[in-house]
């Protein structure tokens, strides 16, 4: 394609509705920022899991309309470095780790450094890893697991900053599991609009209740369990190989 063509292609414009969802999820990022700032820590987890849930629709509405283009795939990264690499980091910082002074600032900067690596990593991957899977812990669910993790400690009664060792342990692991080779599950082949067992549907509507009334813990086990999904499926994918490997020893010393 000539430069000029590549021009003319461009003028042509971009799908508004994927990439107003995209901006509109860039824009909880950084109220999430100023709120932060502001000393509202339960409301601007509140605004990063508002994130989550835009840039989740942003994709889906670009595939299922058949409007996804390579702008739309770097304005979703950028988006996504900002609202799920630098706001969660900043206010897991101000949350919890700024008593412990470097180690907090060099926790939250591993977080950011690991997010934007992981979205790198991301774009260069497309079409090499499967679809079906992620390689690594995606951006949106680390930062859901901050704001998820403040939104119950407010839910438990606690007030204002929480200082725990456990936190700063916490922010290293999540970075690290950002720029790991874990495979975690992408729900990306889920039909959502195919017949479903009637059991499976009672189950969701079940969940939903839960959701509901207790939606402050029910969030949090959500992004902690798909968290350790990854590494669960992973020790569970080795133990099965190391067994498949003695019982082929067995078999051959008998």
């Amino acid at each position: 394609m000539t430069r000029e063509s590549s021009t003319k292609k461009m003028r042509k414009g971009i799908y508004v509705l994927p990439n107003l969802f995209t901006t509109a999820s860039l824009l909880c990022g950084f109220s999430s920022i100023l709120i932060t700032i502001g000393g509202n820590y339960y409301l601007a987890a509140i605004f990063l899991l508002g994130a989550a849930i835009l840039d989740g629709l942003d994709g889906r509405i670009a595939r299922y309309t058949n409007t996804t283009t390579k702008f739309g795939a770097e304005y979703d990264s950028l988006a996504d470095l900002i609202a799920f690499g630098v706001a969660p980091a900043i206010l897991v910082y101000m949350w919890g780790l700024a008593p412990y002074g470097k180690w907090g600032w060099m926790a939250a900067s591993l977080f950011v450094v690991c997010g934007a690596l992981r979205l790198a990593r991301f774009n260069i991957q497309i079409g090499i890893i499967e679809s079906k899977v992620f390689n690594g812990l995606p951006i949106p669910a680390a930062a859901s697991v901050v704001a998820t993790g403040i939104i119950l400690y407010d839910h438990l009664g606690g007030k204002g900053s929480f200082n725990h060792i456990l936190v700063l342990a916490g922010v290293f692991c999540v970075a690290l599991l950002m720029v790991s080779n874990i495979k975690y599950y992408s729900f990306k082949k889920v039909n959502y609009f195919s017949k479903k067992p009637f059991m499976s549907f009672f189950f969701i509507v079940c969940l939903m209740i839960v959701t509901v009334m207790h939606h402050q813990i029910v969030f949090f086990f959500f992004a902690m369990g798909y968290t350790l999904s990854g590494p669960f499926w992973s020790l569970l994918k080795l133990g099965q190989k190391i067994s498949s490997g003695e019982q082929a020893l067995f078999k051959r010393n008998k």
